[in-house]
């Protein structure tokens, strides 16, 4: 803006100057001249110079004079040119170990005014970009401004923002446990488990502002499963792991750590299982009717998890829907993963359900069992029918004939009972699911007491 002032002021004396050489001066001797060449005759010399046509000539020598300056002015102008540059980064200078700047931006932009060639040579350059000097400054708020550092002076420049208002504050320290993420672990193989991690280092320290440093309230390493090259089972060491602090919501608080990063060391398991499949008839099949038989295209799968869920899995449960059927039938089911399951060798799963005409079986003497009874009672059958059912059996022939009792619970479930006497629902379960358990006592009576 200064250089374009200049330029105006410039172009003004050019033109002052212009018209006193080449207009004024010679206009006032050809006068002088005309003057004394009609000193005699001043009435013929107020007649020349009153004439229209000599008033014309005189205004189109003039005119055509400041048409010749202005144009030669303009040529001047026209070289001018801006160019913005963004996002250009800014350098504080202050000491570092003992103080945190708050409020100074970290990128500005910066318009250069000038020539083309000399804004063309100001990019090329080497420049050491914008700088802001705190030193000196202490605590506190301060209106500083920022400098734009180029080495072509023939070059205008200004600052988006040039002046800024920043806020020091002395820097503390302080120590705190380190823990870690995972983060995109869906995208490990299913067949893959993270069985644990462990840091290089225990503690880091943060450091900044007092005020910020109190917001913190977890520093954690992130470990990031994509930066894995080709996971498998066993142990890889991830280095350059970032750390990250936190507030009470989550969010992040910008404070210095150090150091910046850790290496973590990643164990990487494959746990897995062969469990049998187990047919869930779901629903009751037409009268007369039962299942005699349940045959699948595979008896087994292996299930992959983490250890717990593994260690506690016996089989694989398929529910099929037998409500109503009468005759035999063939389901194709997609096998479901349980909860804490990852991946089953096996997508989908073929059953046959094989009919039989029904048939039914007596149990005597199977023993009442009690369920779901608060640790603090104890229970007592009022008699002995009350601690003893009869169980009815119903199924394919062959197999209510091959059934033993020991394969049949009877049971009360006892959930929210209190002290006192209790008329309670009996219920049964038998180990082969194909066939149907009722009892023939609906409900017993029994006390419950505190131990």
């Amino acid at each position: 803006m200064k250089k374009i002032i200049k330029n105006i002021a410039k172009m003004c004396h050019h033109i002052g100057s212009f018209f006193d050489k080449w207009v004024i001066t010679p206009i006032t001797k050809f006068i002088l001249k005309i003057t004394d060449l009609f000193k005699d005759n001043s009435k013929n010399l107020d007649r020349f110079m009153s004439k229209k046509s000599t008033l014309i000539v005189i205004s189109l020598i003039l005119a055509f004079a400041v048409f010749i300056l202005i144009d030669q002015e303009s040529s001047v102008m026209a070289d001018q040119y801006a160019e913005i540059l963004y996002n250009q980064p800014v350098t504080a200078v202050y000491n570092e170990e003992l103080y945190v700047v708050e409020g100074l931006p970290k990128e500005v932009d910066i318009t250069l005014v000038g020539e083309k060639r000399h804004i063309f040579l100001a990019k090329q350059s080497p420049s050491k970009g914008v700088s802001v000097d705190l030193t000196g400054l202490g605590e506190g708020n301060h209106k500083v401004t920022l400098k734009y550092s180029q080495k072509l002076k023939s070059l205008d420049y200004k600052l988006d923002p040039s002046t800024v208002t920043v806020t020091i504050y002395p820097k503390v320290s302080e120590t705190k446990s380190l823990t870690y993420d995972i983060l995109h672990q869906d995208n490990l193989d299913n067949k893959l488990s993270i069985e644990s991690v462990e840091l290089d280092r225990d503690n880091v320290i943060i450091k900044g502002a007092e005020y910020k440093l109190k917001k913190v309230a977890t520093v954690k390493a992130l470990v990031d499963v994509d930066e894995i090259t080709n996971p498998k089972a066993g142990e890889i060491n991830l280095k350059d792991v970032d750390l990250v602090a936190y507030d009470t919501d989550g969010k992040v608080v910008d404070v210095e750590i150090v150091p910046k990063s850790v290496t973590a060391k990643v164990k990487i398991t494959s746990p897995s299982k062969e469990v049998p499949i187990r047919i869930i008839p779901k629903g009751t099949v037409a009268t007369g009717k039962s299942i005699k038989s349940t045959e699948t295209s595979i008896s087994k799968v292996t299930v992959y998890g983490n250890e717990e869920t593994i260690a506690d899995i016996e089989y694989l449960p398929v529910e099929i829907d037998v409500d109503g059927i009468s005759s035999n039938k063939t389901y194709k089911v997609t096998l479901k993963k349980p909860s804490g399951i990852t991946e089953i060798s096996s997508k989908t799963l073929t059953v046959n359900v094989i009919l039989d005409s029904s048939t039914s079986r007596e149990i005597n003497d199977i023993s009442i069992a009690t369920e779901n009874l608060d640790s603090k009672y104890k229970v007592q059958a009022l008699s002995e029918e009350d601690s003893k059912v009869v169980v009815v059996v119903k199924g394919s022939k062959d197999i209510v004939e091959k059934v033993d009792a020991s394969s049949i619970t009877a049971y009360i479930d006892l959930k929210g009972y209190g002290v006192g006497e209790h008329e309670v629902e009996v219920k049964v379960k038998g180990e082969d699911l194909k066939l149907s358990y009722t009892s023939k006592t609906k409900k017993v009576k029994v006390r419950i007491s505190e131990k």
